[in-house]
């Protein structure tokens, strides 16, 4: 068993608090001591209470998903002898209301684009036999109900 955790620090200040006109920005510190700037997002919580420019729950929860997927996808190419190059990804989630009528992020997209080298390089349907085995293998999409779709984008190699 692993545990992880991270540190959250809000302060209110001189804001006006039970007048709900108070900022949402907050700091998120993680074990390394990277500080990230936190808020809610301008969709949910009208500016200027919401910061545009500090990461957001739903953004965080998108990249941690895309992330996962990134890493399992970089070491299985790894230990099947397939060089990596590049590895990009716009992913997307979508906010609505799920089964019980309650707003969740009900579905996340990965377009991941990865680029290879070298003699040894995967097919297309091999490539997607990794992205199907690193999404099995992803700790964040086992640990979440929304459904977390990956949508490969077959890019050229860098050589």
């Amino acid at each position: 068993m692993a545990e992880y955790g991270a540190h959250l620090l809000w302060l209110r200040g001189e804001q006006d608090f039970l007048g709900n006109r108070y900022s949402r920005r907050h700091l998120l510190r993680f074990d390394g001591g990277l500080e990230i700037p936190a808020s809610s997002s301008p969709q949910v919580v009208p500016l200027p209470m919401s910061d545009p420019m500090a990461v957001d729950p739903e953004e965080a929860f998108v990249a941690s998903l895309a992330s996962c997927h990134l890493l399992w996808f970089l070491a299985i190419a790894a230990r099947r002898g397939f060089c990596v190059d590049r590895y990009a990804d716009s992913p997307l989630g979508v906010m609505a209301k799920n089964g019980d009528g309650r707003l969740a992020i009900t579905v996340v997209t990965l377009r991941p684009e990865v680029a290879f080298s070298g003699d040894r390089r995967p097919g297309p349907e091999e490539v997607t036999q990794m992205h199907q085995q690193a999404h099995a293998e992803c700790f964040i999409a086992n640990s979440v109900k929304s459904d977390v779709r990956c949508e490969p984008i077959l890019a050229a190699s860098t050589d």
